[in-house]
């Protein structure tokens, strides 16, 4: 290709649009374009320079790796139409044809840049000590066909590099780089409240009806961790997390009908939740869980945590007030948690369950002290903490690691 085509090839990409605005391939057409344009020596190095940077600020030189990624996770009109069926013709030429234009582009290195570019070779001395970044055939439209195929387990733009979102105040989700790393496997005890939980979480991902899910116990029992280590445990089967704030619940009808159309399942992640009588958002969250018209669609549930079996917080003068229809007010604000299609009580665990999971504890972490002496000071430790509970067993191990115990 000549350094002209390039260019027009890049301006009129209409499928992989949103690339433009990727930094690097932004800086690549400029670069493009002051060589299309017999820039001089001091521009073209300036426009090599900021491209090069750029890259390199991505951890790697490999442009050809680094497009085809950005190609792979590229959100684009395709992608969500391969996610609901057969593309249209149309679409299919448009794609087929942008793919080879950047498959070509892909592997084209600086040398070969300059080469298209027709420049002559003492101008390409010039340049000599410029920077080479790598570039290698990647069999891109292979890949991108492929990944279409599995949009339903892999996702495309976001979806497909983060599988943990938090919800912004203004209704925009935002990828939870760093998420908690937590592993079922690294959770002892509670494995017959959690095989409940994940029972549901199959049904959501295989399209089956799935219930929204209330996580009701003792504080420290680990409903947040179950939660968590189930998003981490199914991320490759296409399931994602979004943890929303109480306040924010006002927020999901949009954001539910806009993840109606993602091939991705999403679990609606309200942690801690518990009202006041007068909450607005208690209003919110029943028209969510069930009875607003448009219903739920079958790509999401709520998975909510709360150390309150009645959601509802209510006082004596709530009972002894001016309400003509008392027990119905009553039944109204009891009737929250039924909603919840599941209910899984996480309660706080017995003397055995304790010291079975201060042992496999102990094992993870590899303690060598002696299982009679672990309980012994694990027992203790959950009196000074208030309590036994799977995190007291886990504070307890993680300060005996750290040789404080």
């Amino acid at each position: 290709m000549k350094i002209q085509q390039i260019c027009a090839r890049l301006a009129g990409l209409a499928v992989f649009r949103s690339l433009l605005e990727d930094p690097v391939v932004a800086a690549y057409g400029r670069l493009a374009k002051a060589l299309a344009q017999g820039a001089g020596l001091q521009a073209v190095c300036q426009a090599a320079g900021e491209m090069e940077a750029l890259l390199f600020a991505q951890d790697t030189d490999d442009l050809s790796e680094y497009i085809l990624a950005a190609v792979l996770e590229c959100e684009n009109i395709c992608a969500r139409q391969a996610a609901r069926g057969a593309l249209a013709p149309g679409l299919k030429k448009a794609l087929e044809g942008e793919l080879d234009f950047l498959e070509q582009l892909s592997a084209l290195s600086l040398d070969g840049l300059l080469e298209a570019a027709g420049l002559e070779d003492s101008r390409r001395e010039e340049l000599a000590f410029l920077p080479r970044w790598e570039a290698h055939p990647t069999g891109l439209a292979a890949a991108y066909t492929d990944r279409l195929g599995q949009m339903g387990r892999r996702g495309y733009g976001m979806f497909a590099r983060h599988h943990v979102f938090m919800l912004g105040d203004e209704g925009k989700l935002a990828p939870v780089r760093h998420p908690d790393p937590q592993r079922l496997e690294d959770l002892p005890g509670y494995e017959r409240e959690r095989e409940k939980i994940i029972a549901n979480t199959k049904a959501l991902l295989a399209g089956l009806p799935a219930n929204n899910v209330l996580l009701y116990g003792d504080a420290g029992t680990g409903k947040s961790s179950a939660v968590k280590a189930i998003a981490n445990e199914y991320a490759s089967q296409g399931l994602r997390l979004v943890e929303v704030k109480k306040n924010q619940l006002y927020l999901l009808p949009d954001l539910m009908d806009k993840l109606a159309a993602n091939p991705l399942k999403f679990i609606l992640f309200i942690d801690d939740l518990s009202f006041a009588s007068n909450d607005d958002n208690f209003a919110a969250l029943k028209a969510i869980l069930e009875g607003s018209a448009g219903g739920r669609a079958a790509n999401l549930a709520v998975y909510a945590t709360s150390n309150r079996r009645h959601l509802v917080k209510e006082t004596l003068s709530d009972r002894t007030g001016d309400d003509l229809h008392e027990a119905d007010t009553r039944q109204e604000l009891l009737s929250l948690s039924a909603r919840f299609g599941l209910i899984v009580t996480f309660q706080r665990p017995d003397k055995a369950l304790y010291s079975q999971i201060l042992l496999q504890l102990a094992k993870q972490y590899q303690i060598p002290m002696p299982s009679d002496l672990l309980i012994t000071r694990g027992e203790a430790f959950a009196i000074r903490a208030g309590g036994r509970s799977p995190r007291a067993a886990r504070q307890f191990i993680e300060q005996c690691r750290a040789g404080m115990v």
